[in-house]
């Protein structure tokens, strides 16, 4: 909780770090860079914070009698370690403020929790194709290690499933579509830009959720505050109630695509 205080509340100007950029990137669609700040969804994510403290679990709207164990926060201080949350403030179509929260990639194996905005896909299809396909990756991992247990040759079964890992990455990639602020619709692969391929993870962080959650509900975002809670990830690059950045790696190369025409509203 100190590193909360200390970075929202403390002697550095709160508003200051407000108005800087907490995310940005180019556009393929206009040629240009967008971004945004974090505007007054900082002040909604310190509360933020200060509700996952008390409550300890992230199913907020439950009642405590009904809450599911698998949304404890307790499972963000042992070895899955911590996880980015963000809070967008927005405006919606009759003026009136409204926040969203999204959490990045899954939650304990969900994708989907009540008062939390979901992912760039239909949740039904992607389980339907990683239900087909993951035990036949598992099957040939195994197979591999029993070989290699014996000494025999597993060349060819490291082929087959890494060509079957690499279809099977373009199979999920394609679920994911990605709207603008244009109206604009395209695939992860279309709005995505840079070099080398698509990095695993794209698309699942909390900024790319809460836009194109806006996008589709003709919201219009004021601010997004992404930060993280808890144990110290292994690279030691994020810590418990600081604030970060939309990511270089996987959110930069599409935030520039979401991004697109909010500027104009």
């Amino acid at each position: 909780m100190e590193s909360m205080e200390r970075e929202g509340l403390g002697l550095t100007s709160a508003n200051d770090h407000c108005q800087q950029p907490a995310g940005r990137g180019f556009c393929p669609a206009c040629g240009r860079e967008h971004s945004f700040a974090r505007g007054l969804a900082q002040v909604h994510a310190l509360a933020l914070m200060r509700e996952l403290a008390a409550a300890k679990r992230i199913d907020l709207l439950a009642p405590p009698a009904k809450a599911n164990p698998r949304l404890g926060t307790g499972y963000l201080f042992g070895e899955a370690r911590g996880q980015m949350f963000g809070v967008m403030v927005c405006r919606d179509q009759a003026g009136e403020e409204r926040v969203l929260r999204a959490f990045s990639c899954q939650y304990n194996g969900l994708w989907e929790v009540e008062g939390w905005v979901g992912p760039l896909f239909a949740v039904r299809e992607f389980q339907a194709l990683t239900e087909e396909f993951d035990p036949k990756l598992k099957a040939l991992g195994a197979e591999i290690a029993r070989r290699e247990a014996e000494g025999l040759c597993a060349d060819g079964l490291r082929r087959e499933r890494k060509r079957l890992s690499q279809w099977l990455m373009r199979e999920v990639h394609a679920l994911y579509r990605l709207q603008n602020f244009r109206g604009q619709v395209r695939s992860l692969a279309e709005a995505f830009v840079g070099p080398g391929g698509i990095p695993t993870g794209a698309g699942d962080c909390c900024a790319p959720k809460l836009l194109q959650h806006a996008a589709e509900n003709g919201l219009t975002p004021l601010g997004i505050a992404e930060f993280y809670w808890g144990k110290e990830n292994h690279s030691r690059t994020r810590e418990h109630g600081r604030f970060y950045a939309a990511c270089k790696e996987k959110c930069a190369p599409i935030l520039g695509f979401l991004l697109c025409g909010l500027d104009e509203r």
